[in-house]
């Protein structure tokens, strides 16, 4: 099976709404507290401003046979600030998607390392993955591609606003 990658354009973006769509979806089966299924509009106004406007995210997407069936976004992030004491450090988060049809073919690993690369051309030097840790699928793949823990994320439910 042969696996194109290549940058996303303005045409794919009907592909990319109905992948983030079927991978909210697909989350959402994980845990409805934590995800949703966004409005499509919504979506789709999102990759037609990434991808008509000069920006820090990078879409990369799969084709097979002629079809998308995945993407990868590579989201550029600004470095630390100079009052902080992080060292700079040109850093990208980044997510990954295939249709459940092509998943265990290579397409997400193809995905991964282009964007790695594209990545690197735009001097990045590290690259996160934030994934919950419930996601046991994502944590495999990326963890098969060299991901590993970088310090540890924690989170407090806050209880709702005062009523003023």
């Amino acid at each position: 099976m042969s696996i194109l990658i290549r940058a996303a354009e303005r045409e794919d973006v009907p592909a990319l709404v109905r992948l983030r769509l079927a991978n909210a979806e697909r989350h959402l089966q994980l845990d409805p507290a934590v995800y949703r299924v966004p409005d499509v509009e919504d979506v789709r106004g999102h990759f037609e401003e990434v991808l008509s406007t000069e920006s820090k995210v990078l879409i990369l997407v799969a084709e097979v046979v002629g079809e998308v069936v995945g993407m990868v976004e590579v989201v550029l992030l600004a470095d630390p600030p100079a009052h902080q004491i992080l060292a700079p450090c040109r850093a990208a988060e980044i997510h990954t998607v295939v249709l459940d049809g092509h998943r265990g073919e290579g397409v997400g690993s193809a995905l991964l390392t282009a964007a790695e690369q594209a990545a690197a051309e735009h001097g990045v030097s590290i690259i996160y993955a934030g994934i919950f840790a419930s996601n046991n699928g994502a944590v495999r793949f990326y963890s098969s591609a060299g991901f590993g823990p970088r310090g540890i994320l924690l989170s407090k439910q806050q209880g709702a606003p005062l009523a003023g």
